[in-house]
């Protein structure tokens, strides 16, 4: 497993809908995160966002940066994968595309810390993530936690479905699952992106700018922000 320079830093954001999250961390001693009502506002504001909370460390000192994929509004998405990959290429370091679904069900873990003890056996509980869509239909992904290092497995990945056909889904589960709806405010959730991104950084699976698009799960043409 790949150990962290205390010196560096992992950067994430967070662009799906028109709230703007940021997240800096050494993971260790230094974090700062901060979310941001920019609505359409957005790509105005994201490059000076991302300025000010580096300060005072620079992009040079960046080990990685992680991006919240989608899915999500369909501009604000783009907008945040498409710096991502930018400002990986420009600085030359690893880049994460993180699913939004994923970073809600870590975060419902870290939130309900309660559920993630051993006693009540959360390994073998799955963790069904459901967000609206458009025209009756949602965007789905179900995931298991592994206590031991606080990660994600991916059960199915992220999809889109009509009600119906998710719900046959998880009614043919062979395990117990909790089903979680995603909030509005999901940017509040860019420092679960960081460290979804991060335990991937230190299995030493690291991917590269060009590997990282985002997932729409529909045509653009039918989303909205």
């Amino acid at each position: 497993m790949q150990t962290f320079n205390l010196n560096k830093y992992g950067l994430a954001f967070h662009t799906t809908t028109p709230q703007l999250g940021i997240c800096l961390s050494n993971f260790v001693d230094n974090n700062r995160s901060q979310v941001w009502d920019l609505g359409r506002d957005l790509s105005v504001y994201l490059h000076k966002s991302l300025g000010e909370i580096l300060q005072p460390q620079t992009w040079q000192d960046l080990q990685f940066i992680a991006v919240a994929k989608g899915p999500g509004g369909f501009t604000g998405t783009r907008i945040g994968v498409v710096a991502a990959r930018t400002l990986s290429q420009q600085v030359n370091i690893p880049l994460f595309g993180i699913s939004s679904l994923a970073a809600v069900a870590l975060d419902y873990v870290k939130t309900n810390r309660e559920i993630s003890s051993e006693s009540n056996n959360l390994n073998n509980r799955l963790l069904a993530v459901q967000m609206k869509a458009r025209q009756e239909q949602l965007y789905v992904a179900i995931y298991q936690f592994v206590s031991k290092d606080n990660s994600l497995q991916t059960y199915i990945a992220d999809t889109i479905m009509t009600l119906e056909e998710w719900q046959k889904t998880l009614a043919n589960l062979d395990r117990s699952y909790q089903l979680i709806e995603a909030p509005n405010n999901l940017a509040n959730t860019v420092p679960c992106v960081l460290e979804l991104a991060y335990q991937q950084w230190q299995t030493g699976k690291l991917t590269t700018w060009q590997e990282v698009v985002p997932f729409y799960g529909q045509n653009p043409v039918n989303s909205s922000r």
